[in-house]
């Protein structure tokens, strides 16, 4: 069938405000926040329930009709970008949150609810959603979980991917699969959601999730330590993971070029003195304040005494807390003080990333002597965020830059992508993390899901 008639097959099976056209669709559905090339999608459809979304991807498939899953618009990669030629599908008015189940320590809610919305609705009833990014307050959980997003507190909750226990999901075909399982052991057959869990809207379109709740913590200890450098920074770790367990929740390290671009920063005060080799944000959480307390105290008790720290300031209130986080924030303003720059979000082995680090440092002084270099990240998960900027460039050199920032995550057998996907924009560099045989299976599954090729097209393969 002609894809022509698409629409008017849209229109006569779906209420009419389920489908804009033209001008009704707003430019906040013409990309994400890469901005990239902004384009008008051929329709916007704007389901209310999954039976709307298969009708929908029934209809598209029949057709041939490509579509482009949209959740809050936050993506960094270019996943949720349309082309002009695509449908666009938003979960947005999908967003239900479920009552928590209390015994079981779960959460159903629906595609399109904002994350801080279901944070919110987890503390009502004495839990944590262990799922916490800086966009929770726009991003959509069904977003979050096709993207296998990340965050400040991995360390301690893991991935979206360790956050899910089931999921609802409409297929290419509009095949429903519904698997809302609350169950943490369930070994029957397949464990099919892990197939859509940062599969970035190329396999199907996630439309309900039950999400694995947590014990809220009853303290929150939190210091900003100053260190002599990477190796000091990883012994730390290895021993707060030790000495802490599951009680460390966050491991924020920042280099010294982070650290004192954002502290001259205006509203971004420094509450250490001195030139130090790293900066280490630090939190731990737990059952007893005052039991926490001195064993957070104690440890860094020992690290000074070890030499592992040079200095520290340990929070003494929430406002404390604030103001060391605001530091690690303050990566907010970026765009306003770089705004031509390019940033990295990848991923290297812990014993290769002073490496990786010094090979970049040298290749991009040797290319563009002076040029700005930010390095900081969740280093108990791996995960390393570089920035580079050439001032008065307007971002000239920005494919350069990126080769020269992949080839070394490759040559270090890291990840192109920590917690961002792969989108558009790091498609082509897929092949320096995984290898032909990992790709080709992908595609072996992508055309066993979608054989027509309609979910997400030009998107991670």
């Amino acid at each position: 069938m002609s894809s022509g008639n698409v629409i008017a097959a849209l229109q006569v099976a779906l209420p009419a405000d389920r489908i804009r056209l033209g001008a009704e669709i707003g430019e906040r559905h013409h990309t994400d926040w890469t901005r990239m090339d902004p384009q008008c999608p051929r329709a916007l459809l704007l389901p209310r329930a999954t039976e709307e979304v298969s009708t929908m991807l029934r209809i598209c498939h029949a057709y041939g009709q490509p579509v482009v899953p949209q959740g809050g618009l936050t993506g960094l990669v270019g996943g949720a970008h349309p082309q002009a030629q695509e449908v666009a599908l938003s979960l947005e008015r999908m967003n239900a949150i479920g009552e928590v189940d209390c015994s079981g320590g779960t959460i159903t809610v629906e595609a399109g609810a904002i994350l801080e919305n279901v944070q919110q609705a987890a503390l009502a009833a004495d839990f944590v959603c262990g799922l916490d990014i800086g966009a929770r307050g726009s991003c959509t959980l069904g977003g979050n979980i096709a993207t296998n997003a990340g965050g400040n507190h991995v360390v301690r909750y893991g991935m979206a991917r360790d956050n899910v226990l089931g999921l609802e999901v409409v297929l290419a075909d509009g095949s429903i699969v519904s698997s809302l399982n609350k169950m943490i052991k369930n070994n029957s057959g397949y464990d099919l959601k892990h197939l859509f869990i940062g599969s970035e809207g190329t396999l199907g379109v996630i439309t309900r999730a039950v999400l694995k709740l947590h014990p809220q913590s009853r303290s929150t200890q939190c210091a900003l330590l100053a260190l002599p450098g990477l190796d000091a920074a990883l012994q730390v770790l290895r021993q707060a993971k030790a000495h802490l367990g599951g009680g460390l929740s966050a491991f924020e390290v920042m280099w010294p070029s982070f650290y004192h671009f954002v502290t001259r920063l205006p509203g971004v005060d420094s509450p250490l003195s001195g030139d130090h080799g790293l900066y280490l944000l630090l939190e731990a959480q737990g059952s007893d304040e005052a039991q926490d307390a001195e064993r957070f105290e104690q440890l860094l008790s020992g690290w000074l005494e070890q030499g592992l720290l040079e200095d520290a300031a340990l929070a003494q209130s929430v406002e404390d807390r604030k103001r060391f986080w605001h530091l690690r924030d303050a990566v907010a303003e970026f765009p306003v003080f770089l705004p031509k720059r390019s940033t990295f979000d990848v991923s290297f082995p812990l014993d290769g990333m002073a490496q990786a680090i010094a090979q970049i440092e040298h290749k991009a002084e040797a290319n563009w002597p002076g040029c700005t270099r930010l390095y900081f990240g969740h280093l108990g998960d791996n995960n390393l965020h570089i920035v580079i900027d050439v001032p008065g460039t307007q971002g000239a050199y920005a494919e350069s830059i990126e080769e020269l920032v992949y080839d070394c995550v490759g040559a270090l057998q890291g990840a192109v992508s920590a917690e961002h996907g792969i989108g558009r924009k790091k498609r082509q560099h897929l092949g320096r993390s995984r290898s032909l045989e990992e790709i080709t299976l992908m595609h072996t599954l992508k055309r066993a899901l979608d054989p027509l090729g309609i979910l997400n097209p030009g998107k991670v393969l």
